[in-house]
């Protein structure tokens, strides 16, 4: 199998091997990462038996062949997938549940960054210099990616969130980790944090003094690991019903939903995808024909999807060879409001599969907008556990949360994240002072 070359989405930078796309996390161009071509596989290529971590590692082995991580691949999905990703029908014939949040911080992004961590321990060389791991968070990327570098030798995390725009429990989550990971609240929106983050990673004196990586869904050790999911369900249905599984995706930054569609891309039994997004319109106003336009970020309920500026918006178009007509053929994305969320949870906390969170909720609500049929199975992927947000659901339900052990042992830790503008000078002057 002939080794995978990955150059930038913007084709001003030259092609790498997947080890320094991973370390790098951004190109030097400021575009993201992307294979020269997306490879292909026979779904009966794929082990029946195989577990989530062996459906990774199969999935995976054509972007890793020739690397020098290459033989560590099943090791790495084996540190990276210890948890389970269930299927759960739903009351309605044609549609499961997808259960993303059994890691340890409950929340889908725990696999993505799980296997980054894997894959950075191993390239890092004995006397390479501490590397410093950038992540922006709308509320659960900073906490999974805290988790997975908590007291990595030689690898620190800064996390940035907005301040007052995620759940408290989010908040405490992000705060709690201390050491090697340090949190920053910064005085405005996702887009401010995403800013910042991608300006440090370009600012190349920045770089010879501090060391940068991201694990935002901008790098493709957070995207390629998600893809097993999907996989892993969609085979799964495929050999018992013998047709291919649709999804409806909560979406914000569009990495999780890119995930989906790579791997229909790639030959998966993968059917129709839908976007789920609140009330921050930049992708379903694109696939109802207008011009792709970013904006500044609205407040939702569903604050982890509160993001104006999709970054893997810029992957997306590539996947579809920068054909607008096509991609929009490919896809659908509807908005959700938040009354809407807020009468779909009411109606489907007393139903078959109970509270779900709020970001859930507003894939839940594109589902119920499509007619039951007997010849499509949707699959709603739930991406959070709802327990991180109980300021929204405990005033709407009338009742308490139960909190998974994993989260209440985080809850349990003093939370401590230092206040900044979002002026990316001032988070460059913060990077030197904290690595000094």
């Amino acid at each position: 199998m002939s080794a995978l070359r990955y150059a930038s989405t913007r084709g001003r930078a030259p092609a790498v091997g997947l080890s320094r796309a991973i370390a790098a996390g951004l190109a030097p161009d400021g575009g993201l990462y992307v294979p020269e071509h997306l490879p292909t596989l026979d779904p009966r290529a794929f082990d029946p038996r195989g577990d989530l971590a062996a459906i990774a590692t199969t999935l995976l082995a054509p972007f890793f062949a020739g690397d020098a991580l290459a033989g560590a691949l099943p090791a790495i999905c084996a540190e990276a997938f210890t948890f389970e990703a269930p299927l759960r029908p739903l009351a309605r014939p044609d549609a499961l549940l997808l259960e993303l949040f059994h890691g340890p911080t409950a929340a889908f992004k725990d696999f993505g960054a799980r296997f980054l961590a894997a894959c950075l321990r191993r390239l890092r060389g004995e006397v390479a210099p501490p590397l410093t791991i950038l992540v922006a968070t709308s509320g659960d990327t900073g906490a999974a990616v805290g988790a997975a570098f908590h007291g990595q030798p030689d690898l620190r995390v800064v996390i940035l969130y907005p301040d007052g725009r995620v759940s408290p429990r989010q908040a405490h989550q992000l705060g709690s980790f201390g050491g090697n990971v340090q949190a920053l609240r910064v005085a405005g929106s996702f887009d401010d944090c995403q800013r910042m983050v991608k300006a440090a990673l370009n600012d190349a004196e920045l770089q010879r003094e501090v060391p940068l990586s991201s694990a935002n869904s901008i790098s493709l050790g957070r995207l390629l690991p998600q893809m097993g999911y999907y996989a892993h369900a969609s085979l799964g249905w495929w050999r018992t019903h013998g047709m291919p599984l649709d999804f409806i995706i909560p979406t914000g930054n569009l990495g999780n939903a890119l995930a989906c569609i790579w791997a229909r891309a790639m030959g998966l039994p993968i059917g129709e995808v839908r976007l789920a997004c609140n009330a921050n319109a930049a992708l379903p106003d694109f696939f109802a024909g207008g011009d792709y336009r970013p904006r500044d970020a609205v407040a939702t309920l569903a604050n982890a999807m509160d993001v104006g500026a999709p970054s893997n918006f810029e992957r997306l178009r590539w996947t579809y060879r920068d054909d607008d007509a096509a991609l929009r053929a490919a896809l659908r994305a509807q908005c959700v409001s938040d009354e809407e969320i807020r009468t779909t949870l009411l109606r489907h906390a007393r139903g078959q599969i109970g509270v779900v969170c709020p970001h859930t909720a507003t894939a839940l609500a594109v589902l119920d907008r499509e007619p039951v049929r007997g010849d499509k199975a949707w699959c709603v992927v739930s991406t959070a556990h709802p327990a991180k947000f109980e300021s929204v659901l405990e005033p709407l339900l009338g009742c308490p949360l139960p909190v998974p052990p994993p989260l209440a042992a985080m809850l349990e830790r003093s939370p401590q994240a230092e206040p900044i503008a979002a002026d990316e000078a001032a988070f460059g002057h913060w990077l030197r002072d904290w690595t000094a």
